[in-house]
């Protein structure tokens, strides 16, 4: 009598090293199901991998041997998760899942250690790229816990990231705006693009896209292209802007434009507000995120709340929002205890801090 096969559609394959290899071809339910398993054959480990493929926990369709990272990786790019991402986040984000793909892609993801971890950061170029690769196989990890479920360590949690003390971008200071203002005059080209992206506080590639369909009932709105984060700002109360959106014509698809009447890349555009920075004689540093920063600490400067600025800025959480609350709040507290040295000196109390003689006498006579 002819044994059933415990593991139906599974063949032994060999790969171009000649080492043998499991693969999984077969159709579950009209859902095909195509991948390798990386386990010796008919151990539990075999049995569970097989099993997590045909209930489609395992994202089958990939051709990844089962548990790798390669197998991870495959099954996020398929996921929801993923296709919910912007495509900018998303050009970033698989650019460094590629990488660790490059690196780390047929191992067992169960079979990441922290010294690992270590090692795969010691790898990247500088403490910012590091604790980026920490925190994309930290999520990484977290989608194979609710999706693939895996049950494992996450060895990102028993490795430190790296402390960074950069400010990140430039912020533009008093002087660099009025001396870009001094050089570019109202009514360019250069002087509509920094009015806009000054008194909008919007990232290089909102600051591209916008045109007359911002403008609605007397303020200037847009969605972030990074979140989609609605910004909704009053032209009354952004004079600078107002008037400079008032000296050229609004019927365009975008403000901004060449010479020729056609949009900027999102690229192209950086590049050129980069040149007309270098025009008005200020350093590289003086970028157009700094601008946004700029922005943002004049409106801390003034007291705005954390989520007064969160929502100029466009951001989901006001976390981003404290730095410039807390830094704005630091200049003011020591601005206050400078003031504090006009101040006459405090007599220095005679009688043990305002007590008179007769409580001093009266507590010694308790002792």
């Amino acid at each position: 009598m002819k044994r059933r096969d415990p593991f139906p559609g599974v063949n032994k394959t060999f790969d171009r090293h000649g080492k043998p290899r499991w693969r999984l071809r077969r159709s579950v339910k009209g859902r095909k199901v195509d991948c390798y398993i990386a386990a010796p054959y008919g151990s539990t480990e075999f049995r569970a991998q097989y099993e997590a493929a045909i209930a489609g926990e395992s994202g089958g369709g990939t051709r990844s041997a089962v548990g790798t990272f390669d197998h991870l990786i495959e099954a996020y790019f398929k996921s929801r998760e993923w296709k919910s991402l912007r495509a900018s986040t998303q050009k970033a984000k698989r650019n460094r899942l590629e990488y660790i793909r490059q690196k780390i892609g047929t191992a067992q993801i169960a079979a990441l250690q922290p010294r690992h971890v270590a090692k795969l950061m010691e790898m990247k170029r500088g403490p910012t790229a590091a604790n980026r690769l920490s925190k994309d196989l930290a999520q990484l990890y977290a989608f194979a816990a609710r999706h693939l479920g895996f049950t494992g360590a996450h060895p990102t949690k028993a490795v430190e990231r790296i402390k960074v003390r950069s400010k990140g971008f430039h912020t533009w200071t008093n002087e660099q705006v009025e001396a870009f203002r001094t050089y570019h005059p109202k009514g360019s080209m250069a002087r509509l693009a920094f009015e806009i992206a000054l008194g909008t506080g919007a990232a290089r590639q909102d600051v591209a896209r916008m045109g007359k369909g911002n403008l609605l009932a007397g303020a200037i709105v847009y969605a972030r292209g990074k979140t989609g984060g609605r910004v909704e700002l009053p032209l009354a109360l952004l004079p600078e802007l107002a008037a400079e959106l008032a000296l050229h014509r609004a019927d365009g698809p975008v403000f901004v434009t060449r010479s020729n009447g056609d949009a900027y890349s999102v690229g192209g555009f950086g590049n050129w507000f980069r040149d007309r920075v270098r025009e008005a004689g200020l350093p590289p540093v003086c970028g157009m995120h700094g601008l946004r920063k700029h922005g943002a600490m004049r409106l801390a400067e003034r007291g705005a709340t954390e989520f007064q600025i969160m929502a100029f800025l466009g951001h989901e959480s006001p976390q981003e929002a404290r730095r410039y609350v807390a830094a704005a709040n630091r200049a003011t507290l020591a601005a206050d205890g400078l003031r504090l040295l006009n101040q006459p000196k405090l007599p220095n109390p005679i009688s043990g801090l305002g007590k008179n003689d007769v409580q001093l006498a009266v507590k010694k006579g308790k002792k």
